[in-house]
């Protein structure tokens, strides 16, 4: 596994591509488009704000940037950048936008959902949708793109309206048995609308594609309801999740639950392997001397590495009290997400923030629990294969197999780039007149070449430059202070100053990079790690040398 140089971000906003060949991030008003093999730089954009929102076309030819407190849109062409599109929505404002399946056409919701523009870069035409509703989630297309779905509210009362995405048009307009409508989705096979209620009603709706209301399913009354939904991708099952912290199974044939989740704070079955986090203190190696500089020492003390450990059963996880008198309490289930492949189902009760449930789907029982040392904040299934990337705020990243599961410290940029160990001339080898010494050492990990030429050499001491030519992954030169003491030893600590040819890319000390979302690439051999102000890539082993690095499928090592 290999990590890329650290690069500035703003608000989270860091895009793979639909076609995996481009990576967009930025940084406050920029947006840069790089190559995702390389890491270069390919496009520089310059808005006209900051950039609140971005958003690639689905043929991954354009690029959105919107700046919702100045009701401005801005769209980029990556193969004319002399090329650009801007949409001002003016005194109407503007609080959403996103692109069509098509990529040609652009969706700007106004403030207080008065309306949706529908803008066409081809003919520059403009179409309107009024008594859009504003809810969690009141747009969904489907999978193919024919078809848009939108949540109305006209006349108090909750509607649905079913538009062809060719040419606008209304398909179907029916209305909802639903007291608060908060969200609807597509079946991945896009035969079946999903349409739940407010949190205050349990409510999930079933309705088919010409607006029949195929089923109704309500888990129980007079209590806090759905929180989160999700379809498998083979459109067999519906996963609901609520707020009495259980996840119940809705089945494609007659829409009625097969079995339901909970999750308990204690695990007492001996059948589940229970992984618990713990940390770990490391090793010295004899013989060695370390002087780091006080903000390495500070952020090493702030980044213990962590392993897995396999708890034996029973097992209590920690849970949170939730406070009563307050809104939107952390109880029920928050997130849950299937795998690519249809077999596992990932949870998290906010209730146990710290453990994430994995459940198996071919036999609908619970297979794993994995239990952080942290809140989880966010989880996300690689696109290709059944393995989980999860993420807690802090510098670490954690993926899980059917094989295992393993914890990663994200380096600090000094980490990555600096000489660990190399050989120095004994004592009394030294020139002591001041003549420059160059000298050839190695990163032990990244094997990256690193020449330091020492400014000034005396006796038994050696402080210079060092110049690092970068990586395999990601080729860079920066400039260093570098220290040697006389002795077979090099004192194994160095100060990076600044990447000399890269202006967006930033240093670190190894406790600084707080991973607090993930993005992986469709590939699934990359993986975005994004921080408040900085992202990297993190790269990945192919899939047969991941399944040598954990052990044998099903064993749990």
């Amino acid at each position: 596994m290999n990590f890329s140089e650290v690069f500035k971000l703003s608000s989270l906003l860091c895009k793979f591509s639909p076609d995996g060949k481009y990576l967009a991030s930025c940084v406050q008003y920029r947006l840069v488009v790089r190559d995702v093999n390389t890491l270069q730089v390919l496009q520089l954009y310059t808005c006209l704000d900051q950039i609140q929102h971005a958003e690639w076309s689905a043929d991954s030819r354009f690029i959105l940037c919107a700046m919702y407190k100045r009701g401005l849109v801005q769209v980029w062409s990556l193969e004319q950048p002399e090329w650009h599109c801007r949409i001002d929505e003016g005194s109407a404002g503007l609080v959403a936008s996103c692109w069509s399946p098509d990529g040609r056409h652009i969706l700007n919701t106004t403030e207080f959902h008065l309306r949706i523009t529908v803008w066409s870069l081809c003919t520059k035409s403009v179409s309107y949708i009024k008594y859009p509703k504003a809810c969690q989630q009141g747009i969904s297309f489907t999978r193919d793109g024919r078809y848009l779905a939108l949540a109305e509210r006209r006349d108090c009362k909750d509607h649905v309206s079913i538009f062809v995405c060719s040419d606008w048009q209304l398909l179907r307009h029916f209305d909802t048995e639903t007291q608060d409508l908060a969200g609807i989705e597509w079946a991945p096979n896009g035969c079946v609308l999903a349409v739940w209620d407010t949190c205050l009603e349990y409510k999930v709706l079933l309705y088919s594609l010409d607006g029949r209301l195929l089923s109704a399913y309500c888990a129980y009354e007079w209590s806090l309801g759905v929180k989160s939904v999700a379809w498998s991708p083979s459109s067999q099952f519906l996963a609901v999740g609520s707020y009495d912290g259980k996840v119940r199974i809705l089945n494609h044939v007659t829409w009625k639950m097969i079995t339901e989740f909970g999750h308990p704070a204690t695990v007492t079955n001996p059948k589940i392997v229970v992984y618990k986090e713990a940390e770990k203190n490391p090793r010295l190696a004899l013989g060695r001397l370390a002087f780091p500089p006080p903000r390495a020492a500070a952020g090493a003390a702030s980044s213990t590495e962590s392993k897995y450990e396999i708890a034996s059963v029973p097992v209590s996880l920690q849970t949170l009290k939730p406070v009563a008198d307050r809104a939107n309490p952390k109880v029920g289930i928050g997130a849950l997400a299937f795998s690519p492949d249809n077999y596992f189902l990932a949870t998290r009760n906010d209730s146990v923030p710290n453990a994430v449930w994995i459940w198996d789907i071919q036999k609908l029982k619970l297979f794993v629990v994995l239990e952080q040392l942290s809140p989880v904040r966010s989880f996300q299934w690689d696109p290709q294969q059944p393995r989980l990337a999860i993420c807690t705020g802090g510098n670490k990243v954690y993926l899980w197999s059917p094989a295992g599961c393993v914890s990663v410290q994200v380096p600090g940029e000094g980490e990555c780039r600096v000489p660990r160990t190399s050989s120095w001339p004994a004592a009394g080898g030294t020139p002591a007149d001041g003549h420059s010494l160059a000298r050839l050492h190695y990163c032990l990990e990244c094997e990256a070449r690193v020449t330091a030429r020492p400014q000034r050499a005396l006796p038994g001491i050696g402080l210079g430059l060092a110049v690092s030519l970068g990586c395999k992954k990601a080729p860079r030169a920066d400039l260093g202070l570098w220290l040697g003491l006389s002795g077979p030893v090099l004192c194994s600590w160095s100060v990076v100053l600044r990447s000399a040819f890269n202006p967006l890319a930033t240093c670190l000390s190894p406790g600084d990079f707080q991973v607090l979302s993930l993005c992986w690439h469709f590939s699934g051999d990359s993986l975005a790690l994004l921080s408040k102000d900085h992202f990297c890539l993190c790269f990945l082993e192919t899939e047969e040398r991941v399944g040598t690095a954990f052990g044998r499928p099903g064993d749990h090592t």
